[in-house]
């Protein structure tokens, strides 16, 4: 069971890039798969959650209306879509997946993690 992520990078303010978290020993659409991220000093926070197989998807606010996540069955990835970023989107952003979660935005319940990648979002 494992997650693979990339897409992260460098991008001007009012920029878009787009996240990847590629699975593999389980089907991203039977899955709570969430993105969260870290910055320096700050606590890893819930960024999105998608959950297929009932169609929900949670956002924090700092991102609705910027951010969406999406996922590809053929391709068993999920995708977070990031436009119009802010300087304060800066941070190393996570994939993470759980069975089943009853706090979308919980840390310690997902117990399976991608290895992280830095977005910095700077002119």
């Amino acid at each position: 069971v494992q997650l693979v992520e990339s897409g992260g990078g460098l991008v001007h303010p009012g920029g878009s890039l787009r996240l990847s978290c590629a699975a593999s020993g389980f089907t991203v659409d039977d899955y709570a798969i969430v993105w969260f991220r870290q910055a320096p000093g700050k606590e890893r926070e819930g960024v999105s959650f998608r959950r297929k197989y009932d169609g929900i998807t949670y956002y924090a606010d700092s991102v609705k209306g910027r951010f969406t996540i999406s996922g590809d069955n053929a391709e068993n990835t999920v995708y977070q879509q990031m436009s119009n970023q802010k300087p304060e989107d800066t941070a190393i952003y996570y994939c993470a997946a759980a069975e089943g979660v009853d706090l979308w935005n919980a840390v310690v319940l997902y117990d399976c993690w991608s290895q992280g990648t830095q977005v910095t979002v700077s002119s």
